[in-house]
């Protein structure tokens, strides 16, 4: 916790930023003298209401209701700084004006600045009395600044980011030292491990922010251990929490994301993470994504893992013929098979970069891992021809065919049941995600037949494109 003496270096910077928190305007009106054709409303139940008055010859006086509407009412209303005017007040008894009647028979257009720009007999010229003094109600709200409750903030928040920044560079009044420790490998004669030390000069108020870093009142050291690749940046950790600012490079972006991760500073770990896959390198083999995808995992970075999926998700058919493709944990192969925006030619290549995998990696006779890879195979985006070939070319067919003939059934309903049955199926309904096509990019496997121009008594077939709860489009002919 944050001692008086801990923040005594910060009062400035701190006094700054709450004090521009809120600040009323119309304090800097209440104690300037009147200037020429200034308007008042006396003798009014609130602020926004009152008989007006108008500023002449160094005078206050009043106004005539003769002639007035809602135009001038707006002018008046308008020139003292409220949204509007609700209504016109007549015949009012306030109470008695002590000045003279300025106005009189005055007629405005609604958009003059000022209610003296409007046309009127003269100053003083009037036939009126006090009892005819005209008043106004106006409109109150948040742009009025002679509304007392009214408050407009003002964020000075990045010149104390900049400031606070200064403090942690040049290590005034530091009242913290952090002992940073990086392992080298090496072991020194007592088997006691080799460390690299640096020392950080740091602000217990700062730091005291952070819970992982076990700062107290009574606390004046701190050790800190990092892997040796990540020490360089730590001291760009700690400014990142002073400033809420940092510059991140590939390079970097691991060693930060750990250290966030580490030390509880979520909004950076999650910021790193997302930027993961706008800085990845160009690497065809995809063992850094792996790599990174399995990080994700272990730190449970839920944002960081499916930045890394969607990735992957989206160069598919590069990973299937990267070195990294046999590697492939089961659970991110498995995590790549459930979306609908992976990227491939069709649901056939699919299929065959999966046998293809589970060939490899000698898996035919693991029933529940390749039960469970099979399963995320959307059989009913394949075509006919395709589906009836499998029985001679999967490799996995005569040891799983119970399966295969399973979901190669409900592909074959799927394609020549009518529309109208395929939205009321509730095995449909119930699996539909097995029903919904990815982002395919090859051609078509459906072909367009025509009528013919000449009139036949053969009846040919029509095209039916199927799209909606399916989640995209595909075409099937019926006769």
């Amino acid at each position: 916790m944050a001692t008086p003496q801990n923040l005594r270096f910060l009062w400035p910077f701190l006094l700054l930023h709450v004090f521009a928190g809120a600040f009323r305007f119309d304090t800097l009106k209440q104690n300037g003298e009147p200037q020429e054709g200034d308007l008042r409303l006396s003798d009014g139940e609130s602020p926004a209401e009152g008989r007006i008055e108008v500023f002449h010859n160094g005078k206050w006086g009043t106004v005539c209701d003769d002639g007035w509407d809602m135009k001038e009412a707006q002018v008046v209303c308008r020139q003292l700084d409220f949204p509007g005017a609700k209504s016109v007040i007549t015949g009012k008894s306030y109470k008695q004006a002590s000045g003279p009647i300025w106005l009189d028979d005055i007629t405005c257009n609604g958009n003059e600045n000022s209610l003296v720009s409007c046309s009127f007999k003269g100053w003083g010229l009037t036939d009126c009395t006090h009892k005819e003094d005209v008043g106004v109600v106006c409109e109150t709200g948040s742009n009025s600044l002679t509304n007392n409750t009214t408050t407009h903030s003002m964020d000075h928040s990045i010149s104390l980011s900049n400031d606070l920044g200064q403090l942690f560079d040049t290590a005034t009044n530091c009242d913290l030292n952090i002992l940073l420790q990086s392992p080298t490998g090496n072991r020194q004669e007592d088997d006691v491990p080799e460390m690299v030390e640096t020392t950080i000069c740091a602000h217990k108020a700062v730091l005291s922010l952070f819970p992982h870093f076990n700062v107290f009142p009574e606390t004046t050291n701190i050790t800190v251990e990092v892997r040796k690749p990540c020490q360089p940046y730590f001291s760009s950790l700690i400014r990142y929490l002073y400033t809420r600012k940092i510059d991140v490079t590939f390079s970097s972006a691991l060693c930060l994301h750990q250290m966030a991760s580490s030390f509880g500073v979520k909004q950076l770990m999650e910021d790193v993470g997302r930027l993961f896959t706008q800085i990845f390198p160009d690497d065809s083999s995809f063992y850094t994504h792996v790599s990174i995808y399995q990080y994700a995992v272990e730190t449970t970075d839920t944002i960081l893992e499916e930045n890394l999926i969607q990735y992957l998700a989206w160069n598919y058919q590069n990973l299937t013929d990267s070195p990294a493709w046999n590697d492939l944990p089961v659970k991110l192969l498995q995590a790549l098979l459930a979306r609908s925006d992976l990227v491939v030619p069709d649901e056939s290549f699919v299929l065959e970069t999966l046998e293809s995998w589970i060939t490899d990696r000698a898996l035919l006779n693991s029933s529940d891992t390749v039960l469970a890879l099979l399963s995320g195979i959307r059989f009913p985006m394949i075509s006919a021809e395709k589906l009836l070939e499998l029985e001679s070319s999967s490799p996995l067919y005569q040891i799983y065919k119970n399966v295969y003939r399973e979901f190669t059934l409900k592909a074959f309903q799927f394609n020549v049941l009518l529309f109208s049955n395929l939205t009321t199926n509730p095995n449909i309904k119930k699996d539909i995600g097995n029903y919904s096509p990815r982002i395919y990019i090859s051609e078509p496997w459906s072909k367009v037949l025509r009528e013919p121009r000449k009139a036949s008594p053969i009846q040919y077939p029509y095209q039916y494109q199927y799209q909606n709860q399916f989640g995209g489009s595909y075409n099937r002919y019926d006769r």
